[in-house]
């Protein structure tokens, strides 16, 4: 077993305490989004300790023993398939999708052909796995995920239409509606008429199709072209939070989030997806094709181990509307929820409905008490550990490792079983990730 070093990626919607308070280190100063732990490429983590491999990369430590790192996985994937973070966000992430693994290894091997470069600003297709993505939810966790019933979207564009109809009322020009820029605290003059006419057009569009479907992706494509209706919607966001306006708390919510993304069409895309907030402890999942974003909260995270990312709002970075809407899967869907399975052994596991990672929540009690207990780590294949509470010890035939709160270990294919003890008088917790063994949440 390895102890392991973690890259901190800061990122402009991170939090500056969160990851700190977790990890019980210094607060950096700057908005520390994530904490990756695995072998991605772009930041794998790194060996510590004193033997052979210490300072090396955990993806070229892997490639250099494969068979004994991966076991089963290595023929399965050919690398280390999954990547798990600590993600802690203070704003609002992208609206954005993940592509199939057909969509992925295609787009991939067009833009290779087309001479994009890799790190191209312009490039969807970063490498040629999909994304699925699983979100374990440490503190509450604010996110938008999947499209949601378009009659409850279409009354939430026609109250906006009717609230600005009032604010129009009590404006000196009731053509115009007086806005200030979050971004720049300048005022601009907002064509109401236009405004309200996109609003109710919008709630139109969303009921009059023959399908929900035709009806989603019709309006979705409409908003991310960015006319000048939508546009002066999108800017009335500010107003949504006004004194004494009864609307919506989806409404109310806009206007926050148009501080940070002021004039984006996401905030009228954002209308059109569920809205979720889990409390510590609820997990969702999301599988290729589903439209979402997080909003704000700390939560373990688990993927495949890739980058490919369509974004529909809420950035400033590249959007490819022909792409995005290829990869958009526009059915209407119930939030994806995870519940957890409690294995006879005593294991307490999330399995998505995806081949490449599933997550174990481990939770000792003080190893004083007739409860405190040892577990065996689930592992099909490799595992990655962090310990987020207290300190654990990790045995397995040929190895212990001790990891306080904060510390994070690989656990090759070939060390196993592997049984997770408390370390201390307080107990701990961690997860655990490794390559799933079923997958009985069943898919949308």
């Amino acid at each position: 077993m390895y102890r392991l070093q973690n890259s901190v990626r800061n990122y402009a919607w991170g939090s500056e305490t969160a990851l700190a308070e977790i990890l019980h280190t210094t607060p950096s100063g700057n908005p520390e989004a994530e904490l990756w732990i695995g072998a991605h490429p772009d930041a794998p983590s790194v060996v510590l300790g004193e033997g052979a491999r210490a300072g090396q990369p955990l993806d070229a430590a892997i490639e250099d023993d494969a068979e004994r790192m991966l076991g089963s996985a290595r023929e399965q994937f050919g690398h280390l398939p999954f990547l798990m973070k600590l993600l802690c966000a203070a704003q609002p992430l992208s609206i954005q999708v993940h592509p199939t693994q057909e969509q992925a290894q295609a787009g991939f091997a067009r833009e290779d052909a087309a001479g994009i470069p890799r790190d191209a600003a312009n490039r969807n297709y970063k490498d040629a796995n999909h994304k699925p993505e699983m979100i374990f939810a440490l503190t509450r966790f604010d996110a938008l995920c999947g499209f949601a019933p378009v009659r409850e979207t279409a009354e939430l564009f026609e109250a906006w239409a009717t609230f600005l109809e009032t604010q129009q009322a009590l404006s000196l020009d009731t053509t115009t509606i007086p806005i200030i820029n979050a971004a720049n605290a300048r005022e601009e003059i907002v064509n109401a008429d236009r405004a309200v006419d996109q609003a109710r057009s919008l709630a139109g569009l969303l009921v009059g199709s023959d399908s929900d479907e035709n009806a989603l992706q019709d309006t979705f494509s409409l908003i991310l072209k960015g006319g000048t209706g939508v546009r002066a919607l999108a800017s009335t966001a500010p107003l949504l939070n006004s004194a004494g306006a009864k609307l919506p708390a989806r409404l109310v919510e806009l206007a926050e989030i148009a501080k940070i993304h002021p004039g984006d069409p996401g905030l009228v895309v954002s209308l059109l997806l569920n809205r979720v907030s889990l409390m510590p402890g609820e997990t969702i999942y999301l599988p290729a094709g589903n439209v979402h974003a997080y909003l704000r909260g700390t939560g373990v995270e688990v993927m495949a181990s890739s980058d490919n990312v369509l974004r529909g709002g809420l950035t400033a970075k590249h959007i490819d509307l022909n792409e995005l809407v290829s990869t958009v899967n526009f059915s209407v869907v119930d939030v994806p929820h995870v519940e957890a399975h409690l294995t006879d052994l005593g294991q307490e596991l999330y399995q998505p409905p995806f081949d490449e990672f599933q997550l174990q929540r481990i939770e000792l009690s003080p190893t004083e008490m007739p409860s405190g207990g040892d577990v065996v780590l689930a592992q099909s294949g490799p595992a990655v550990v962090l310990v987020t509470r207290g300190s654990l010890l990790l045995q397995s035939p040929t190895s212990t490792l001790e990891l306080k709160v904060g510390e994070s270990a690989f656990v090759p294919a070939a060390e196993s079983p592997v049984v997770v003890r408390s370390a201390g008088p307080e107990g701990g917790t961690a997860f655990a990730t490794t390559v799933s063994e079923a997958s009985p949440t069943p898919p949308l």
